[in-house]
């Protein structure tokens, strides 16, 4: 006849199976369902990480140089994983803007210049007084982007 320590060794292995059957089925559930489609999964990530990570932050944009015809960045707008982009055309430089961010969205600002002499164009973002990312471009279609990791994960 097993004993007090026996018996519930026994009860305590029988509730691990169980546990564990349990995260099993809900695991190929959740696979099975994102094997139906990559991008159903992806959104539904892109959600959870944005329910997740709601803190905000703030970055500056700068472009200067010549001929920029235009200014193409994140606004803040959108999700994580697909934000809206804004867009300035014929800006005048040197420009320069300020935005709030959330959670992991990227910040990025991607001047593009056309001309056929040549272009000098540089971009910066800025968090809290330090440049995060900083490029250059130069030559007949320049697009000198700047993106960075957010701040709040990097």
């Amino acid at each position: 006849m097993p004993g007090p320590i026996q018996g519930g060794s026994q009860m305590n292995r029988t509730t691990r199976t169980v546990r564990t059957t349990r995260a099993l089925a809900v695991a190929v559930l959740v696979l099975g369902l994102g094997a139906c489609s990559a991008e159903s999964v992806d959104k539904a990530v892109g959600k959870a990480v944005d329910t997740t990570v709601d803190e905000t932050y703030e970055v500056t944009y700068e472009v200067t140089g010549t001929s920029v015809d235009e200014i193409t960045y994140h606004g803040g707008g959108g999700e994580a994983m697909e934000p809206e982009l804004e867009t300035v055309t014929k800006p005048t430089l040197p420009w320069k803007k300020t935005v709030k961010l959330r959670g992991i969205m990227p910040p990025a600002v991607t001047p593009l210049a056309l001309e056929a002499g040549g272009a000098d164009v540089t971009c910066s973002i800025t968090y809290k007084g330090e440049v995060i990312k900083e490029a250059k471009g130069e030559g007949m279609l320049a697009a000198g982007g700047c993106v960075a990791v957010s701040p709040i994960v990097g």
